[in-house]
């Protein structure tokens, strides 16, 4: 296990937190703020190519939608957090896209992941806009710009959102 503390700007002191085994290779990693949190959402309208570098602190816990493209990343039991900016969340659903359209045998569904892919180029071009919300049940992620918008989740959100990973606590007494 490695922990590392850390002050990321405007987010404040955070643990990331790497979980490794060496003998079969599972990986999590996660971060932890130092100041308790509510469940919560942010939300941003990406316009601009400035956007594109917009901070982005994701969680393991953490639901990610862009809206107007019908696309979401829901936190499974491989869910790693991430610090990035929001050139490189499109990126990763543009990875996934690309993947689906590869393996893809349906002519109408490679049509459809290249839609969503030039729909993306347009947004990182400035020529189109899309909203990028962040749902996160424990609190710790974050859109880290003044346009960005935070808020409570609702209940009916909370109900519907998956929490991610459970990491795993050993006792080193029993290993």
């Amino acid at each position: 296990m490695i922990a590392h503390i850390s002050d990321i700007p405007y987010f404040g002191e955070h643990t990331q937190l790497t979980v490794l085994c060496d003998s079969c290779g599972w990986k999590h990693t996660d971060f932890l703020p130092a100041e308790g949190s509510k469940p919560g959402g942010w939300s941003l309208k990406v316009r601009t190519p400035e956007h594109l570098r917009v901070r982005v602190v994701r969680s393991s816990s953490c639901t990610v939608r862009l809206v107007e493209l019908d696309l979401e990343a829901s936190p499974g039991n491989g869910s790693s957090g991430y610090i990035s900016n929001i050139e490189g969340v499109f990126n990763r659903f543009e990875d996934v896209i690309k993947m689906l359209r590869a393996q893809a045998e349906d002519e109408e569904v490679v049509e459809q992941c290249e839609a969503l892919l030039r729909e993306l180029n347009r947004v990182g071009d400035g020529e189109g806009s899309v909203e990028l919300l962040l749902l996160d049940p424990m609190g710790h992620s974050q859109i880290l710009h003044d346009d960005a918008n935070p808020r409570e989740l609702t209940d009916e959100e909370l109900s519907e959102l998956q929490t991610g990973p459970s990491v795993p606590v050993f006792d080193v007494d029993d290993v």
